[in-house]
């Protein structure tokens, strides 16, 4: 089983085995989950661009991409 070393910083390094199977890349997201029995669990999903949503969504309202731009790069809901 692979371990980590939690920095002072609070930061860690995800092992390269962990990396490999999931093919994590810089900008990935890892999202920390707690279960129901009070365990941890873990996530990997890739960061959506803007690019990456073009077209897959429609408004009944007008909106300002530019707004929206920086809300999906801050991980806001939309």
């Amino acid at each position: 089983m692979p371990t980590t070393k939690l920095y002072e910083n609070n930061q860690t390094v995800v092992p390269s085995e962990i990396r490999k199977i999931y093919d994590l890349k810089p900008d990935d997201i890892i999202e920390w989950i707690i279960n129901e029995n009070g365990k941890p669990e873990l996530e990997f999903r890739k960061k959506s661009t803007l690019k990456d949503i073009i077209g897959k969504a429609t408004a009944k309202e007008p909106f300002n991409s530019v707004e929206l731009q920086k809300k999906i790069e801050r991980g806001e809901e939309i």
